[in-house]
């Protein structure tokens, strides 16, 4: 087993609850990657403003040094941009990451279902733009299934 996957994807994806379920199946610890961001990212977030890369730094360093912690670990955390990926590939030996390939239409209305969450349906738009989708070596699995099929497909990839 790898000592930290991460599951990543535009908002409203199902990261935390494919991360949780994933974390459960494997006996591993999940750690939730808005539980990281300091107050200023969430106010930022919550008015509808995108975060800039300076504010997206330090909220992966903590995300990195919570999973060398507690490995083995199954983190959710967008990680929209490759330069992220690097970055967490760099600090985490062995990182692996699923990727929840999903289709704007069935995020977005996810998103209008989803209650007391700081990010809203708003910035749906610029989390696509700013998507480069994970090349090699990543698992990508659609969102367009049941939930237990996604963490069934993860599993057989990692």
């Amino acid at each position: 087993m790898h000592p930290a996957i991460m599951v990543m994807g535009v908002s409203g994806c199902g990261k935390s609850t494919v991360g949780a379920g994933l974390a459960t199946a494997i006996g591993g610890c999940f750690l939730d990657g808005d539980d990281f961001h300091p107050p200023q990212n969430v106010a930022r977030m919550a008015a509808g403003q995108p975060l800039t890369d300076a504010m997206r730094w330090p909220w992966l360093d903590a995300l990195v040094q919570a999973a060398r912690q507690n490995g083995p670990a199954v983190f959710a955390c967008s990680a929209l941009r490759k330069p992220y990926r690097d970055h967490l590939r760099a600090a985490v030996p062995d990182l692996r990451i699923a990727y929840l390939d999903a289709r704007r239409d069935v995020v977005l209305a996810r998103l209008a279902q989803r209650q007391g969450h700081f990010m809203p349906a708003s910035l749906l738009d610029s989390q696509f733009a700013t998507l480069e989708i994970p090349q090699n070596p990543t698992i990508a699995v659609r969102i367009d299934q049941p939930v237990a099929a996604i963490i069934a497909a993860i599993q057989r990839s990692v």
